[in-house]
């Protein structure tokens, strides 16, 4: 064999070893694109399933319970009893009483907690051994009662609150057993928020001359109250939902309470008893279709405020 058809044997062998590489890298590629379209159809699938069962579920309490709801329904107080006869007009003024306090509670306290874990506390700024495993217990402690039952919040509230202080039960003590109930998610949330603001932001104000505190307060609040007013948001709508922690602080009264001594009903709570422990399963779905009218509604009014804030303080800004 010559020099020449040596080169071409091994040229063609080359071109050979060339073409089936590239022909496994093309089928790899179209395994990894397969793969990637069958991923996405599952998420698409998972959302669509959800958002399915979403509307089935709504839908459902919607048909049920919107006859039921006229304006006698909406304006008459509940009249006691296993018949339930009568209005929801106190439990509605109950649990917007009860989400005002509550909030009043919780959020000043979750935000400035989430601040100070984040801004002074966090361990990159701290020397002391000490001080870090107590941030770190602090942690480990947020996460443990973000994970806790609400019954188990209940019966706190109801030992310390009713019990022990003596407040009974009324509408203190059902929203300071609900700040604690949503407590760990507005730290968490607000923690969150907080660390998604670039640290450039930090070492530019600073480098300003601004101090700790005006940066938190003009950079890393503002750019962080998207991911606040969201925990805000679902802390809202824990409230509005919630049964447990106010069947055994609130006290379950139908009538209007006069101050924050008096007891009460909230519209899930009422709905509770109406599936319970009377026949109106009708007005039950009335009540149900309410309530979802009602955290639509809470969640749309926090929204706008938050714009409106959010606008307000870049104008300052500016």
């Amino acid at each position: 064999m010559n020099k020449t058809n040596l080169m071409e044997k091994f040229s063609t062998q080359a071109l050979t070893q060339t073409n089936m590489i590239s022909q496994e890298r093309i089928r790899y590629r179209k395994f990894r694109y397969l793969i990637q379209n069958a991923s996405f159809s599952l998420i698409w699938l998972s959302g669509l399933v959800t958002i399915l069962i979403l509307l089935i579920v709504i839908g459902y309490i919607f048909v049920k319970g919107i006859p039921e709801v006229n304006w006698d329904f909406l304006t008459t107080s509940p009249k006691g009893g296993l018949s339930g006869e009568g209005g929801i007009s106190t439990t509605i003024v109950t649990t917007l009483y009860l989400v005002l306090l509550t909030s009043l509670i919780a959020i000043p306290l979750g935000i400035g907690a989430a601040v100070y874990l984040v801004e002074y506390a966090d361990e990159k700024y701290l020397k002391s051994h000490i001080t870090k495993g107590i941030i770190r217990f602090i942690h480990l402690g947020v996460e443990t009662l973000a994970g806790i039952p609400s019954i188990i919040f209940g019966l706190f509230g109801f030992v310390l609150f009713v019990s022990t202080l003596h407040f009974g039960f009324s509408l203190l003590s059902g929203s300071l057993a609900g700040a604690c109930l949503i407590l760990p998610t507005i730290i968490r949330t607000t923690e969150e928020a907080l660390r998604a603001v670039p640290d450039s932001y930090r070492q530019g104000s600073l480098a300003l001359g601004a101090t700790t505190w005006q940066t938190i307060q003009k950079v890393i609040l503002p750019s962080a109250l998207p991911g606040i007013i969201t925990g805000i948001i679902l802390s809202t709508g824990r409230i509005v939902s919630e049964t447990a922690v106010f069947y055994v602080t609130l006290g379950g009264s139908y009538r209007m309470p006069t101050s924050v001594m008096s007891g009460g009903r909230t519209l899930a709570l009422h709905l509770f008893y109406l599936a319970m422990e009377t026949n109106a399963i009708e007005k039950a779905m009335g009540t149900g279709a309410v309530l979802v009218i009602t955290i639509v509604m809470i969640n749309l009014m926090v929204n706008y405020v938050s714009k409106k804030i959010n606008l307000r303080i870049h104008q300052e800004t500016q």
